[in-house]
């Protein structure tokens, strides 16, 4: 699993002119999954994003997590993380799970960061989407399992 985490400001989501996702203060996460993924991996990476102290304190250290924060989530599924560039000029997807295997891992992921107590807002899977993130920083991070 592999997930790109950016602060952000504010972000939303639209498919086709209609927002479906949309959160103010807290965190985007661009969210890849692999053959291998399994329920423990999902946990981890939840664990990790929830807890990651990537928000300042007073004194301007990241000292503080999103849930510290009252921030909230904006998941989106993004088999391209797992775009493999290494030969040719078109990438290979073959890394990412298949839709059947993806989508059901990826609403466990996202039901496991609302169980920490976490508002998570996020796409629709499948779709095309415009994603518009006001990325606070900027602050982007790799979490892998």
């Amino acid at each position: 699993m592999r997930v790109v985490v950016q602060r952000s400001k504010q972000s939303k989501v639209t498919v086709a002119g209609e927002i479906v996702g949309k959160i103010e203060h807290g965190l985007v996460l661009l969210v890849g999954i692999t053959h291998e993924d399994t329920e423990k991996d999902l946990a981890f990476v939840a664990d990790k994003v929830a807890n990651l102290r990537i928000f300042e304190d007073d004194q301007e250290k990241m000292n503080h997590s999103v849930l510290d924060t009252g921030g909230a989530i904006l998941s989106i599924s993004q088999f391209t993380l797992y775009g493999d560039c290494r030969k040719g000029r078109r990438p290979s997807f073959i890394q990412a799970a298949r839709p059947e295997v993806a989508k059901p891992l990826y609403d466990r992921f996202n039901e496991l960061l609302r169980e920490k107590g976490l508002q998570v807002e996020t796409g629709r899977f499948g779709a095309m989407m415009d994603v518009e993130i006001f990325n606070d920083g900027p602050v982007t991070l790799i979490v892998e399992s």
